[in-house]
């Protein structure tokens, strides 16, 4: 063993307080994860198995560590994507391993898991861990980008930093994962940079409707506050009403010139995750004399809610239809006990020229603070067939 990955293991055990856990790793049935996911209410939706019956394309698998006297100690759902002719896959974890990260070192949980994915014809395994390394307030990320003077997010002074997560990576790095490095560009899947709106203060306690909105600067609010109190009329609408949503979605991908999901996708996202839960996944509408003029989709699990699509349409823009949509999302989501919305994506960049400023800007304006995670990692077990995979990909987005 090399003494960099035992100095970094030490760094791990001393900020985490953990010592080192022998673990093993098996397959488990689908039940025995959402058991796993029940106990951690902080897990994302892209770990329910229905979360896999809306990627068809994908093959699930199921596996749990365990430590000596047969304790359950972490679960993933894994999705394997196979490679055409070669029968390898990649193994994707979305938002997993689900663990207390706190009380495991890292690579007892690492090296079980790719031992596994080695007698699975596995070439490439990319992890994006649910763990959170820094944030940054929605006032302070907007006065950034007005000012100037700096180029990424992570030049700032952080609301929040921790530790662990630090630590974690640099275990990581010694155990031989990489990661793209952070860049002004979105990278391959998901994003390390997100926006969510805080639903509870400092304190940890739940905010209310108004202590939400202050959260957003002056005219994001005014306009937030005209739209709910408004002309408008805010339906929830159901599976039947998922048409309604892609109408919209269609005219939004033809202005902003971005290629949408197919009508079905909607349609079997809503079914499979309102199978594991009723209410997972709710589309709503803002409507104004009998039609729509935006419409989103919001996913919530446990502690989190998720904005996962919006649409809207060109006309009565003064009566601001997605801020209507905003505002009842806010609301339901706070009556379930969440304590986040996110608004999914952005930039680290902080140059105000660079093309996914404006993004960054106004999600900000709507209280967003700016969240980073630890990113997605990858390990090659197969450096051949990556190389190639990684190829395809650079040669796939060049179009």
């Amino acid at each position: 063993m090399r003494g960099g990955a035992a100095a970094a293991r030490a760094r791990v055990a001393t900020l985490v307080g953990v010592t080192s856990t022998q673990l093993s790793v098996r397959q488990i049935p689908a039940a025995d994860h959402v058991a796993h996911l029940a106990r951690h209410s902080e897990s994302s939706f892209m770990q329910l198995p229905a979360w896999a019956g809306v990627k068809s394309e994908w093959r699930a698998e199921y596996l749990g560590w365990f430590d000596q006297q047969g304790a359950l100690r972490a679960s993933v759902q894994v999705l394997h994507r196979p490679v055409p002719v070669l029968k390898y896959t990649l193994a994707y974890l979305p938002e997993g391993p689900v663990a207390e990260w706190g009380t495991l070192n890292p690579s007892d949980v690492m090296a079980p898991m790719l031992a596994h994915f080695k007698t699975r014809r596995v070439f490439l395994v990319r992890m994006g861990l649910p763990v959170i390394t820094r944030s940054w307030a929605a006032a302070a990320v907007r006065k950034a980008l007005s000012a100037g003077g700096h180029s990424l997010m992570t030049e700032l002074d952080p609301l929040h930093t921790d530790d662990r997560a630090t630590a974690l990576a640099d275990q990581l790095r010694e155990l031989g994962w990489t990661k793209q490095e952070v860049s002004e560009d979105f990278n391959t899947g998901q994003p390390e940079f997100v926006a969510r709106i805080p639903l509870v203060g400092a304190d940890g306690q739940a905010l209310d409707i108004d202590g939400v909105l202050g959260q957003m600067n002056q005219n994001a609010r005014r306009e937030t506050r005209k739209a709910a109190s408004g002309p408008l009329e805010v339906q929830v609408g159901g599976i039947e009403d998922i048409g309604r949503f892609h109408a919209l979605y269609r005219q939004t991908a033809e202005r902003d010139d971005f290629t949408g999901r197919p009508v079905g996708y909607f349609t079997t996202m809503m079914q499979a995750l309102n199978a594991h839960a009723p209410g997972t996944c709710s589309v709503y509408f803002a409507v104004h004399e009998g039609q729509d003029l935006a419409a989103a989709i919001r996913v919530s699990r446990g502690q989190g809610a998720w904005y996962v699509y919006g649409a809207s349409s060109t006309i009565e823009r003064k009566l601001f239809a997605p801020k209507a949509l905003i505002h009842r999302m806010i609301a339901d989501s706070l009556a379930e006990g969440c304590t986040f919305l996110d608004h999914g994506g952005v930039s680290a960049t902080l140059d105000k020229g660079h093309h996914l400023a404006g993004l960054t800007l106004f999600k900000t304006t709507l209280g967003c603070n700016v969240v980073q995670e630890l990113g997605e990692w990858d390990y090659p077990l197969n450096k051949a067939v990556t190389g190639a995979f990684n190829l395809y990909m650079r040669l796939r987005d060049r179009g």
